[in-house]
């Protein structure tokens, strides 16, 4: 069963036999804050808290009270600077400054947001080294790279959000990145969008991409600026132009997302001392620098009472609830205090502010349970009840804790409550409170994705805000050994329904999917739960492939409109895959296990493979042999393993996945070997192998010609081959390894000469000394340094090529 098994697998520590023994290690661990004779007595409420349904978020729930060195905080959001090193001339960390913070911080467990907003565009001048800016994309570059080195604690991969402002220069190169398959696999990507520019899109008005940086002359020259507030204009264009593209990114790729952040800012109840331009990785908290998300969901189908209305009117009891979030309050107001941080700048940050995010998962359950379809008015109501009573037993909360404890340190009462704050909305008598004793946390509020916890913790019970994705449906797992693993998966309330009674081959109007509603149904609960929550809301859109370009359009102005603070949509297509796969309509109503969807089409040469699968695979072992000016005649052994791969008609295929050089081979050379057969295996991986090898061949050094391998001509006949470097020779010969490899495989299978003759093997290598040849330009054919000019023409006094002449 997928709940045990996510139990198990990524939250049950050494000793732990079930979710009895968890809670008390976290229950027990958060305690410890407490003061001395009052922490058995809370140590014993939050584990009663936990029972009835309140929960820690993830990183929580995996490491509280283990002893690791690794944060109990989700995702943070990183300042990055306008400057390589050190720290830029506003106080911001460089570049690589960031980058060794965001490594620090994912090595801890923390996942990251950023805006490179701050670094200067691709083609300004760089004053102090008289060149050329590369851009933010290319820093991001980095920053991707970086992230798949990092394994966060406890085996979870880092995770990133990057955010580039409208107006940035660069913007365009940011919108469509992710068009180029593999590249910034490890980012979600949104889009800082200003009240302005909307009006701009609206107006039908050009657009100044901007940066305080000066371009470069060729830019100048081109028709760049200086603008009267000091900012230079890179670039015009139509606002129009520039939304297209976003939403036409958005609608074939799912990215970038877009984040409103005038009505992030004008709604924080901090406005008075911060100013937010990037959300956490999953777009529910957005963040100041060095923020945190601190969070802590509550089940609430553990709330609902008589479901559906089986054995009496189904009601939810909101006086159980309200229990649950006050304590849920104390529960992550004290995780601030016995985390691990990654930062001093973090922790800094969290004692200054103490942010806290209380949440809910279950919604669309909850909503079935209540005999409430997700997309009517009346279900809508019922989710908004939800949230009002959340926020008010929250934000009461938070007031008694600063009885107790104290306020946060910059809070100022006139300034937190005043007119647009999301705190001047509460009730009179809530605010008649803030003023007077103050408050102990400055956020409280925040709707997360809670794909593990809710199957861990809440027995698939439907993930945060969104509805039910199918009632029964396949899902992968990937598991701790880079494999996947497939299973069959029922909704909670589905389950629950057949287990009270009910006729799951006629499910009441009121069991309603993601896939079966509108998407302006989508909205219109974000729009209805958004006002009562300080935060943010991380939603998915839903989407029909063949929804209409202009309708997926308007679903953005709709949310601009309603005040949201960011959009995120998913449309399936050829280039997007699934880790849920739903049944059809049909199959779903027998309440039988349904046949997978067909697949996307990928080649099978070149799908992104997270780890090596485990177990044994086919290899082979080759010896090299070649000979260098420099050291005469050398010898090594490579490994090279295959996995077998089903092509997309059915055929066979052997995929070279790992390379390997065994240890002790007595070269100096040995440590840039051994790391070039690591990078080899992430590129076989990744799907990029082709090309990592062409550009190794393309590796030169200082000690001559590499021989290796013959080149065959025309006639038959053959020649020595000639390298640029040691590491270009070992990249052809690895080559000519897949090639030969590839066609003994087809020919065994039954495969005809002709088909594999498509792949032509060079003649295997047999080092000797060769004598006669002239010195001489590089040979385009067989790589020897001997092309003269002879009769007017260029030749090769190895192999014959006959090149320009004149």
């Amino acid at each position: 069963m997928i709940s045990v098994d996510t139990l198990t697998e990524k939250y049950l520590k050494p000793g732990e036999k079930n979710v009895e023994d968890l809670y008390r290690r976290v229950a027990t661990f958060l305690a410890s804050k407490e003061a001395d004779g009052q922490r058995d007595h809370w140590a014993s409420e939050f584990l009663e808290n936990m029972r009835a349904g309140g929960i820690g978020a993830g990183r929580i729930m995996s490491s509280a009270g283990t002893g690791l060195q690794a944060t109990l905080i989700n995702c943070f959001v990183e300042p990055v600077g306008d400057a390589v090193s050190h720290f830029d001339d506003d106080g911001y960390p460089g570049i690589y400054e960031a980058l060794k913070q965001a490594a620090e911080t994912m090595r801890r467990g923390g996942g990251v947001g950023y805006d490179f907003s701050r670094i200067r565009p691709c083609g300004s001048y760089v004053k102090g080294t008289a060149s050329n800016a590369s851009g933010p994309c290319s820093y991001i570059d980095i920053f991707d790279a970086s992230c798949k080195t990092v394994e966060s604690a406890g085996a979870r991969r880092g995770a990133q959000m990057g955010v580039l402002r409208i107006d940035h220069p660069d913007v365009l190169e940011f919108i469509t990145a992710k068009r180029t398959q593999g590249r910034w696999n490890n980012f979600n990507v949104s889009v800082g969008i200003s009240e302005e520019f909307m009006q701009a899109v609206f107006g039908g008005k050009s657009w100044d991409l901007v940066h305080k940086a000066s371009p470069n002359d060729t830019l100048k020259a081109a028709g760049a600026f200086l603008r009267s507030d000091g900012k230079w204009v890179y670039r015009s264009m139509p606002a129009v132009d520039l939304w297209n593209t976003i939403m036409k990114s958005t609608y074939d790729y799912a990215e970038p997302g877009v984040l409103f952040l005038d009505n992030i800012n004008a709604a924080n109840n901090l406005r008075y001392c911060e100013q937010i331009a990037a959300s956490n990785p999953c777009g529910e908290q957005p963040l100041p620098s060095y923020g945190c998300c601190d969070l802590g969901p509550v089940i609430l189908t553990r709330f609902v009472k008589n479901p559906f209305g089986l054995t009496g009117s189904p009601y939810f009891d909101f006086d159980a609830f309200e229990d649950v979030v006050a304590t849920q309050v104390r529960m992550l107001d004290n995780v601030l205090d016995v985390t691990v941080w990654p930062l001093p700048e973090q922790e800094q940050e969290a004692n200054n502010k103490r942010r806290v995010g209380v949440g809910f998962t279950g919604m669309g359950d909850a909503l079935i349970m209540m005999c409430l379809p997700y997309n009517t008015a009346q279900g809508r109501s019922f989710a908004e009840s939800v949230a009002i009573s959340m926020k008010n037993a929250a934000y009461f909360a938070s007031v008694e804790l600063a009885k107790e404890r104290g306020a946060f340190p910059l809070f100022d009462a006139d300034k937190y409550l005043e007119d647009g704050t999301f705190a001047s909305t509460l009730d009179e008598s809530l605010k008649a409170k803030i003023r007077e004793h103050g408050i102990r946390n400055s956020h409280l509020l925040s709707i997360a994705p809670t794909g593990t916890v809710s199957l861990a913790f809440a027995d698939n019970a439907s993930n945060g805000i969104e509805p039910a994705f199918s009632w029964t449906y396949q899902r992968k797992k990937r598991a701790a050994n880079g494999g996947h693993s497939i299973y069959d998966v029922e909704d909670y309330a589905y389950r629950l329904y057949r287990h009270l009674g009910g006729d799951v081959s006629k499910l009441p109007d009121y069991f309603v999917t993601a896939l079966s509603m509108s998407a302006t149904d989508h909205i219109a609960m974000m729009e209805v739960v958004q006002p009562h929550v300080d935060s943010a809301i991380s939603k998915t859109i839903n989407v029909a492939e063949d929804y209409d370009f202009e309708d997926f359009k308007g679903l953005y102005l709709k949310a601009w409109k309603a005040k949201l603070k960011g959009v995120a949509t998913y449309r399936p297509n050829s280039t997007l895959g699934a880790v849920l796969i739903a049944p059809s309509a049909s199959t779903e109503q027998k309440d039988q296990v349904p046949d997978l969807a067909p697949a996307v089409v990928v080649d099978p040469m070149r799908q992104m493979i997270e780890r090596r699968p485990a177990g044994s695979l086919p290899a082979v072992a080759e010896k090299i042999e070649y000979i260098t000016q420099h050291d005469g005649k050398k010898t090594l052994y490579l490994l090279v393993s295959f996995l077998p791969v089903e092509g997309k008609s059915g055929e066979k295929h052997l995929r070279a996945i790992e390379f390997f050089m065994p240890v002790g081979q007595s070269a100096v050379s040995q440590q840039w070997i051994s790391s070039s057969m690591r990078l080899l295996s992430l590129a076989a991986r990744g799907g990029f192998l082709e090309r990592a090898l062409d550009d190794m061949r393309k590796v030169t050094w200082d000690r001559g010609p590499v021989r290796l391998g013959r080149y065959v001509k025309e006639d038959g006949g053959s020649v020595p081959m000639f390298h640029d470097s040691e590491v270009a020779a070992i990249a052809y010969q690895i080559q000519q390894i897949i090639a030969e490899h590839h066609i003994l495989f087809n020919l065994n299978s039954g495969e005809s000469e002709e088909t594999s003759a498509a792949i032509k093997p060079v003649a295997k290598a047999e080092p000797a000394v060769t004598h006669g040849l002239m010195a001489g330009k590089k040979c385009f054919e067989c790589g020897a340094h001997a092309v003269v000019r002879r009769d007017g023409c260029d030749k090769c006094t190895n192999c014959g090529m006959l090149g320009a002449c004149g």
